[in-house]
């Protein structure tokens, strides 16, 4: 191993030209740390947010990246074995330590899963955040059963998409937005039973889909859109607060009784790499490996690529994941 490695270094939030590539050193683990090799890394709002300077808790210079996958390169403590494939996830990534924008990664053991497949790395790259979102938004936020109807706001992110596909895996009718018409097809092809381009308004037309409300909604564009998708809920239905692609979080003015609809449930998500279970996770690879599940990748980069795959994510032209390999 090299003493070195490229890695993306944010020196201070700005434009996608902060994003600068670096030789730097290749991190040591401390204790209960381990090294990841990281051959793949998905792109996250997360992270934009991180560059824009809209993120708390972050110090700077730092390379970003709340997620990464790859081989274990070195576990001073044992805890895995040297080339096991892992991922790793959150818990402070990106943010108070240097993250997955990079060719090696440090990381708490304790925020490693392993698993085993022969995917390429572009898929297994694509699944991490997506699915640990995904997954804890349905099951934790929203404690979804099968039968019932799920409305996601915020359709053609790479995390309402997969949200859509495990709920429709698990037996759920799902209604999906998009504010593009040309979006409605991708949409559909995962299965999506109802797809509502979205002005702003759907909760009439969600109703006249669903009379009554749909039992259960995803909100992935943020506070400008929460109260319209409260009031496309049936009275004891629920919302999962959990992503904001508006960049708007805030509620201004918020007052409960007035704002949320009566008998309607408002619930929120942030989950942590705790909340994807290993056999989730292996499981959801078998599929992919099977043929029988479909991941909405929008497209990989090189990490030379950067620049241009952060751009594309500011301006909201992606439809599904973006993966760089390194």
């Amino acid at each position: 191993m090299t003493e070195t490695m490229r890695a993306v270094v944010l020196a201070a939030p700005g434009p996608v030209s902060a994003l600068q590539i670096r030789e730097v050193p290749i991190p040591v683990p401390g204790p209960g740390w381990v090294l990841m090799r990281v051959r793949a890394f998905g792109l996250n709002r997360s992270e934009l947010h991180t560059r824009l300077g809209l993120a708390d808790g972050v110090t700077f210079p730092r390379i970003p990246g709340i997620e990464a996958v790859g081989e274990i390169a070195s576990a001073p403590g044992g805890e895995f074995a040297v080339g096991q494939k892992a991922v790793t996830l959150m818990g402070g990534m990106g943010r108070v330590f240097d993250g997955g924008y990079a060719e090696y990664a440090a990381v708490p053991a304790e925020q490693v899963i392993t698993f085993t497949s022969d995917l390429p790395w572009e898929v297994i790259g694509a699944l991490p955040e997506m699915l640990q979102t995904a997954y804890g938004c349905l099951r934790t936020g929203l404690d979804f059963q099968h039968g019932q109807t799920l409305l996601v706001r915020g359709g053609t992110t790479s995390v309402g998409m997969m949200s859509a596909i495990l709920a429709k895996r698990a037996g759920l009718r799902v209604f999906s937005t998009t504010r593009s018409p040309g979006k409605a097809d991708r949409l559909r092809a995962l299965g999506v039973d109802e797809v509502l381009i979205d002005d702003g308004r759907i909760a009439r037309r969600a109703r006249e889909l669903a009379p009554g409300g749909a039992d259960i909604a995803l909100e992935l564009v943020g506070s400008p859109t929460l109260r319209d998708t409260l009031q496309s809920l049936r009275v004891h239905g629920t919302a999962c607060f959990a992503g904001m692609v508006s960049n708007e979080w805030v509620v201004p003015d918020f007052y409960p009784i007035e704002y949320i609809p009566r008998g309607v449930r408002l619930t929120a998500y942030g989950g942590d790499y705790g909340d994807l279970p290993g056999h989730i996770l292996q499981s959801v690879l078998d599929d992919l490996a099977a043929g029988t599940l479909a991941l909405p990748v929008d497209r990989v980069y090189r990490l030379d690529e950067i620049a241009e795959a952060h751009q594309a994510l500011e301006d909201g032209t992606t439809l599904g994941k973006q993966v760089v390999l390194t």
